[in-house]
C-alpha cells in the first residue's frame, strides 16, 4: 500500500507548469497536485482534494473544469487498482460523470 501512496503523491509533486517546458506526463501532476491521502487499503483509497485556481474554467463562473474532475476520478481509480496487486492499471475506455453543480476555488472534496 505504501507504493500506491508514493505513486499518488509523486503524481501530485511540486512541478513548475510552463508551456515551453511541460513534463512528459503533464496532465497527471497537473490534476493530482493537492490530493491528500488519509487511508489506503485493498480496493479503497480515502483522500481529499481542494480545488486550486489552475483547474478553474475562467469564463464559466470560475468553477472546476469538468475534464479535470474526470481525470482526477480516473487517476485515483487507477491507484485503487494498484491496491489490488495489479502490475498495471490498463486504459479507461469510457468514463461517465454527472455534474450536479460547479466546485469553486478553495472547496475541499472529502467523501
Amino acid at each position: 500500500m505504501e507504493s500506491v501512496k508514493k505513486f499518488v503523491e509523486k503524481e501530485g509533486g511540486d512541478y513548475e507548469f510552463t508551456v515551453d517546458s511541460m513534463p512528459a506526463r503533464f496532465m497527471n501532476p497537473m490534476v493530482m497536485q493537492g490530493v491528500k491521502i488519509y487511508q489506503i487499503e485493498r480496493g479503497r483509497i480515502l483522500c481529499s482534494f481542494t480545488v486550486p485556481p489552475r483547474l478553474l474554467i475562467r469564463n464559466a463562473g470560475n468553477s472546476l473544469h469538468g475534464g479535470a474532475t474526470a481525470a482526477l476520478v480516473d487517476l485515483v481509480g487507477s491507484a485503487v487498482i494498484f491496491t489490488m496487486g495489479a502490475p498495471t492499471t490498463g486504459l479507461s475506455v469510457e468514463i461517465n460523470v454527472s455534474y450536479l453543480d460547479g466546485a469553486h476555488v478553495g472547496v475541499s472534496f472529502y467523501p
